[in-house]
């Protein structure tokens, strides 16, 4: 068995639940404008929000047209102006508070912080990846947090990666593990980069691409089995 001494986690729907972060985020904010958020609604600005970061990991939008255009465009097609950037702030502001865990991640990540060392991989907006990072209490877990709108570029490109290795120390591609949801951010930039990949898949989604990860995981417990660590047990007293 492979021996692994980097491990380079995403955050979002990899740590921490980003879907139920986002579902509360919206309904606070579409509360604040007296509009029903009906599951139509939800799933439209899921669309367009998805269809708008993926041009941001294929580099054709940067980060603030992403965040700064999805609701204003969200709206225009239901008829209405709206500052899209105001919006932004508020939503922004809801979201940061945002910190629900994935089952399991904390335990895992307090088993592995000790026998790893251990790094955050994400794309996103820092304040609100670092908000959320402390209060899931996660964050002081890790030795580094890699944040895309800190570095320039964004997983999958390989200067991300680039980035973030020449910013741990001693790093050896070989024996580095990325652990990720995202098929084409986490496990392309991973091979990318030449790492080995670990796609967690808890909905066991198809894979329709030509993207092979190294390991495929439904649920986080299934690390313990790939890295060969004892899970610790918590002693009642």
């Amino acid at each position: 068995m492979k021996k692994y001494r980097t491990l380079l986690f995403d955050v979002d729907d990899t740590l921490l639940d980003f879907g139920a972060a986002e579902n509360a985020a919206l309904q606070m904010l579409f509360e604040d404008h007296n509009i029903p958020l009906t599951a139509e609604l939800k799933a439209h600005y899921k669309k367009i929000n998805q269809g708008l970061w993926k041009s941001f990991e294929e580099g054709t939008l940067d980060r603030d047209e992403v965040v700064n255009t999805r609701f204003s465009i969200l709206f225009k097609e239901y008829g209405q102006e709206v500052d899209g950037v105001l919006l932004e702030k508020k939503y922004r502001s809801y979201l940061e508070e945002g910190h629900q865990l994935v089952h399991g991640a904390f335990e895992l990540i307090k088993d592995l912080h000790n026998k790893y060392d251990l790094y955050i991989v994400t794309n996103g907006v820092s304040k609100t990846q670092d908000k959320r990072l402390r209060g899931s209490g996660l964050y002081s877990l890790f030795k580094g947090i890699f944040v895309s709108e800190d570095t320039g570029f964004q997983k999958p490109m390989k200067e991300y990666f680039d980035y973030v290795f020449a910013r741990i120390p001693n790093f050896s591609v070989e024996q580095g593990l990325i652990i990720g949801d995202s098929l084409s951010a986490d496990i392309a930039g991973g091979q990318l980069a030449g790492l080995d990949t670990c796609w967690f898949n808890p909905e066991l989604k198809p894979n329709n691409t030509d993207i092979v990860p190294t390991y495929q995981i439904q649920s986080l417990d299934e690390l313990y089995r790939i890295l060969n660590v004892e899970r610790e047990r918590l002693v009642s007293v």
